[in-house]
């Protein structure tokens, strides 16, 4: 429980909320990051300028916090492990039709029965990776 930060963790699901809702209403979008970078890589006319400012604004917001609230972040698994686990995420996005943004703030809020289902999902896996790695394996 020394991790726990119930205030910022509201402030950022609020912020998280609010980011999807005006992009679904402002241009009738889903923030699913998996959808939206694939429409990054795989451009139509007019889908490009949107979801690049998405995409910057997902890396420029925690760069733009560090400078108020500086913070130390540590990763603990070697990078091929990480370049693996990168790997398994976007084929797992593509097996799920969409990523946990997508299905678990967006299509939940929606009730997607598919989205419901995904999230359940998703949550298991990542239950069960966690209790096999620090419990199981010790990593």
């Amino acid at each position: 429980m020394e991790n726990f930060t119930p205030v910022s963790g509201l402030v950022g699901g609020l912020l998280i909320g609010a980011a999807a809702a005006l992009l679904l209403l402002a241009n009738g979008r889903i923030a699913g990051i998996s959808g939206i970078m694939g429409g990054v890589l795989n451009p139509r006319k007019g889908e490009t300028v949107w979801r690049i400012a998405f995409l910057a604004g997902l890396i420029a917001a925690p760069m733009l916090y560090a400078l108020v609230a500086p913070v130390e972040i540590t990763v603990a698994a070697p990078l091929p492990l990480l370049a693996a686990a990168g790997l398994i995420v976007g084929f797992g996005t593509r097996l799920g039709s969409g990523c946990t943004s997508g299905h678990g703030v967006c299509g939940v809020s929606r009730l997607s029965w598919r989205s419901v289902i995904a999230t359940i999902t998703f949550m298991g896996a990542g239950i069960a990776t966690v209790f096999i790695t620090h419990h199981l394996v010790g990593i």
